[in-house]
């Protein structure tokens, strides 16, 4: 198959669509994005590597961080984890307080903002340099030694992230956050700042599709067991409140962020991202979210 060609028809395609979306400007640092890049890179686990549009642009890729932050206290931390989240979907918005309060301070998973921040917690308390400790795990999973984390957008975020300290205030009067509050939070602010590019993502993401190895490096980052794993939870997980529509529509494990970007896998063969900055009212990237269904609708190229 000419992916190349197949991408370019797609997004000719997608010019016919009202793109109905708008920027995630609660975030003041990501108003400032033009709303009208879009990109995408596929990269497979033989190395060839396919892309489109803006792919080498870097933008904030937001909670597709969650995932790196998981793998890493899921490596790191074995099973003890699991006593402090579950792994079920939401079924509520990313930032729900309801859900928290009904469930004693659990997260139902690490990819909402309350399990995310927990498994910050679990880093903080096991790393003596978790920021950097993250950004040099980052760095080794796509080979880029320039990844790093955009102070601006990880101020603008503690600015104006009064949910997000609600929901770890809320964790904290159940026991289920260990360390400084003040702590957990520039960490989980930072986390989400981070910027990449759509090849640097699918990149990064390609041990997913691997059975856990770096295919550049051949390093084990995840057993095969909790690697499939993983990509089980970002099948179930990995969309907010909208997971069963991208299971349902595109099907493939994935994980998105409200910078624009979605990042998928089909375990076995690629790893694919998507960049595009407007978002549907759910937190997805509008654009994105169409790109992936018609991709794999064409390509048959999902594990469905």
């Amino acid at each position: 198959m000419d992916l190349k060609k197949i991408f370019s028809e797609i997004y000719d395609s997608l010019n016919d669509v009202e793109d109905a979306g708008k920027v995630a400007d609660y975030i003041p640092e990501l108003a400032n994005v033009s709303p009208d890049h879009f990109g995408v890179h596929l990269v497979t686990v033989d190395g060839q590597h396919y892309d489109f549009g803006d792919s080498d642009i870097r933008f904030s890729i937001q909670s597709i961080a969650k995932v790196f932050s998981f793998v890493m206290a899921y490596s790191q931390i074995k099973s003890t984890i699991w006593e402090r989240m579950d792994v079920e979907p939401a079924g509520t918005p990313f930032n729900s307080l309801v859900q928290l309060e009904y469930d004693k301070g659990i997260p139902r998973n690490p990819f909402i903002n309350a399990g995310a921040i927990v498994v910050c917690d679990i880093l903080a308390g096991e790393l003596a340099s978790p920021k950097d400790n993250i950004r040099s795990f980052v760095r080794d999973l796509c080979g880029n030694r320039t990844i790093d984390y955009n102070p601006l957008v990880a101020h603008s975020e503690k600015k104006t992230g009064f949910r997000n300290y609600a929901l770890v205030n809320l964790m904290k009067s159940f026991g289920n956050i260990h360390n400084d509050i003040d702590a957990v939070m520039d960490l989980y602010f930072h986390l989400c700042s981070l910027e990449m590019s759509c090849r640097e993502l699918s990149d990064s993401f390609l041990f997913l599709a691997n059975n856990g190895i770096v295919p550049y490096s051949g390093k084990q980052i995840l057993s095969p067991s909790r690697t499939k794993r993983t990509n089980a939870l970002m099948q179930t997980c990995g969309f907010y409140d909208e997971a069963g529509q991208f299971a349902f529509k595109v099907g493939l494990p994935g994980k998105s962020g409200v910078g624009g970007g979605i990042v998928a896998v089909l375990p076995g063969k690629y790893a694919i991202s998507v960049w595009s900055p407007r978002l549907n009212p759910k937190g997805n990237s509008f654009k994105g979210m169409l790109f992936l269904e018609e991709f794999t609708t064409r390509t048959h190229l999902s594990i469905f």
